[in-house]
């Protein structure tokens, strides 16, 4: 019988041929993870790449500035709107301050080229080891970048991805000082500060360029929480953070044992300085509002505007200080009852902000003839106190500074210096419109009977004034006044004649300059022109003009307001305070001593005062304009011509004839004025000279007792021009 075999056992294949197999397909696993993850990586950068080539990389230099106020000559008045920061040149900041930064922030910022990868690994195997996000892996290319567009200031990883994809195109464009310098000039320092010169400013009261290496360090560790670690805030967690930066740079052996040893031991002087400069001044809240209507709010939100004004430093100082000198003086005077500005300062809480101020207030606004520019601008004794603006805002009864008008409109209307009105008391019914119980005095309570028309103005009667007015008639008067820019003649009233409507500086300033500016009013502006840092004009101020009166009225106005300032009521201009130049002008003082006005010019300038209480009451028994005005005004002026405010020339003359008038009538003189006694002789311009005779006295025309001549070309005389009517 046959034998079968045995079958062969069953055996398993090999251990390492089953891991083979595994390791093939880990590996082909790990590669097709890598190639997609490649794939992946390499679309994210394709979008964001993408993503980041939308934003405009001119930007990262565009840095809002303040914008910055010059006066007339380009000196720097101050900054408003924008952000505050003024831009730098690297060159001009410290280089210890630069170490510092590149210390703290970026210590591989030469050797990356946006993004440090080093520095992301580093701070990857940190926050999985913290099990939290402790460090960062921003280059200082990467901040730049955030900082510089809105968009970026979330905290997301989308955010994170573009500002990377950024950075590598910030890097292609700028060169690595160049992203520094754009880097130091546009982040935030803290307490409203941005930029290194800035922050150099404020916290050191010195130039980014002087900046010690102590100092550099301190501003460069409150980079990452300027709130929390501001000097001013916080000095002793901003000297850790400082000396946690100096540490730093002895680390990477930027500085040496010794100078850390000598930083760390430096002395800081915080000099606070104001965060905005030159800001208390009410000239730059008038500037601000002038901005609001020339331009639009984003150009004035943005910033980084030069705006020209026609103020002057030196003159503004000048005014700001004589106001308070005077008026200081004022309130030592004997029977002064009010609340001293000296001892209210020492009650005075300055977190608090007053509209109207216990104490004696002043104002005023100096103007140029020539071009109607303000040339200083005063809105009271202490900005800080109150910023309420009483030489623009302010509306106060004006007084006796309103007569001017009333009589350049009488003579209009055909009046002459030297006519004769009566200084009685008022008849009722005489003066149109006026309550008949209404009878003002004059301020020496006596009447003088008739006088000349020049005489009433020189010794500011107001009797004569009402029966000016009325005679000129009140819508005359009304017409004048608004083409003066003088009131809003609501109330249609023969009160208004002797100052019963109101009134600022500013305005009254501008109304004063139509008598040395032969009748024109040229329309008051602060701001001369605008420019964008590139050099555009947004705006160039044109002189703008007006005539309110003729020049041959404005001539004898002149004529006249300078006799006030000789020997009438302004005549202590001279006799006390010595101002010597040729000018004219007019107190004004309301009932009760409650505002002291005067206004006032020369042949280059007009200058309005005013003095009083926010709350009107008496100021002081006697408190008139030329007590209490006057010397304002006086203190300016003199620095004005000082300055070299003076004309260029001597004054062109309207032309002026000699003729005989007669006092009654305003007309030519006849015999029987001569008779009369009531004939004289006066040097009118031709505009001015009657063209009729005078019916009040019977006879025949009187002779000239001289030739006539004329103070411009000369043509046929009037008494020529007379005989040839009979011919």
């Amino acid at each position: 019988m046959k034998k079968s075999s045995a079958s062969a056992p069953h055996r398993p294949p090999p251990r390492h041929s089953r891991w083979s197999k595994w390791r093939r397909w880990a590996v082909f696993g790990i590669m097709g993870i890598s190639l997609l993850g490649t794939v992946a990586l390499a679309v994210v950068i394709g979008i964001y790449s993408q993503l980041a080539k939308k934003y405009d990389l001119a930007a990262l230099g565009q840095m809002p500035e303040r914008t910055m106020v010059f006066d007339s000559a380009g000196e720097l008045l101050g900054r408003m709107h924008g952000e505050n920061r003024i831009v730098v040149p690297l060159s001009q900041v410290s280089p210890d301050f630069v170490k510092a930064l590149l210390a703290r922030e970026d210590s591989r910022f030469y050797k990356h080229s946006g993004i440090d990868y080093v520095g992301v690994a580093r701070a990857f195997v940190r926050n999985i080891k913290d099990r939290r996000v402790v460090q960062g892996a921003s280059t200082l290319t990467m901040q730049l970048a955030r900082n510089s567009y809105p968009d970026l200031n979330d905290r997301s990883f989308h955010r994170k991805l573009l500002e990377m994809m950024l950075a590598r195109r910030i890097e292609k464009v700028w060169t690595k000082d160049q992203i520094i310098e754009h880097y130091v000039n546009r982040i935030f320092f803290g307490t409203g500060v941005y930029g290194i010169q800035r922050a150099s400013q404020v916290y050191f009261g010195k130039h980014a360029s002087q900046l010690s290496l102590s100092e550099g360090a301190m501003i460069v560790g409150i980079i990452r929480s300027p709130v929390r670690f501001s000097p001013f805030r916080n000095f002793d967690g901003a000297i850790k953070e400082r000396n946690d930066v100096l540490q730093r740079m002895l680390m990477l052996k930027m500085i040496t044992p010794e100078e850390e040893l000598a930083a760390r031991y430096a002395d800081i002087a915080l000099r606070a300085q104001p965060l905005f400069q030159s800001q208390g001044d009410w000239a730059l809240d008038a500037v601000r509002r002038d901005l609001d209507r020339l331009l639009e709010q984003h150009e004035i939100e943005d910033g980084g505007l030069l705006v020209h004004t026609t103020l002057s430093k030196e003159l503004q100082t000048a005014a700001e200080a004589s106001v308070e000198a005077r008026l200081a003086a004022v309130e030592k005077l004997p029977g002064y009852k009010h609340l001293k500005k000296a001892v209210f300062d020492t009650t005075w809480d300055p977190s608090t902000e007053l509209t109207s101020t216990p104490y004696l207030q002043g104002a005023l606004t100096v103007l140029d003839n020539e071009t109607g520019g303000i040339l200083a601008l005063v809105g009271g004794r202490d900005y800080r106190q109150s910023k309420f603006n009483r030489a623009t805002l302010g509306q106060r009864q004006i007084g006796s500074t309103v007569k001017p008008f009333v009589y350049a409109s009488a003579l209009a209307s055909g009046f002459l210096p030297g006519t004769l009105i009566e200084d009685a008391p008022l008849q009722p019914g005489e003066i149109e419109g006026a309550d008949p119980g209404w009878n003002p005095q004059n301020s020496d309570n006596k009447f003088l009977g008739q006088q000349t028309l020049t005489a009433g103005l020189v010794q500011s009667r107001n009797t004569m004034t009402i029966r000016l007015g009325n005679y000129a008639g009140l819508d005359r008067v009304l017409r004048v006044l608004g083409d003066a820019g003088i009131g809003d003649h609501v109330v249609k009233n023969p009160q208004l004649f002797i100052g019963n409507l109101a009134g600022n500086p500013r305005e009254l300033a501008s109304a004063f300059t139509i008598f040395p500016n032969d009748g024109k009013r040229r329309r008051p502006f602060l701001i001369h022109k605008i420019t964008d840092k590139a050099g555009n004009v947004l705006f160039d101020a044109s002189v703008i003009e007006v005539d309110v009166v003729t020049p041959g009225v404005a001539h004898i106005m002149r004529r006249i307001l300078g006799q006030v300032m000789d020997k009438g009521t302004a005549a202590s201009v001279r006799s006390q305070h010595g101002f010597k130049e040729p000018g004219g002008g007019k107190t004004g003082t309301t009932n009760d001593y409650k505002d002291a006005w005067f206004a006032g010019y020369t042949d280059r300038i007009t200058c309005a005062v005013w003095v009083g209480l926010d709350k009107p009451e008496t100021i002081i028994d006697e408190g008139y304009g030329s007590r209490m005005s006057i010397p304002i005004w006086a203190d300016v002026a003199k620095k004005a011509v000082e300055l070299g405010y003076i004309p260029a020339g001597p004054r062109q003359e309207p032309p002026l004839t000699t003729v005989a008038l007669c006092r009654n009538s305003s007309q030519l003189a006849t015999p029987g004025c001569q008779a009369a006694g009531a004939a004289y002789e006066d040097e009118l311009p031709y505009e001015l000279v009657p063209q009729g005779f005078c019916d009040t006295h019977n006879g025949m025309i009187a002779q000239p007792s001289s030739a006539p001549r004329s103070a411009g070309p000369r043509g046929p005389g009037l008494f020529d021009r007379i005989r040839g009517w009979f011919r």
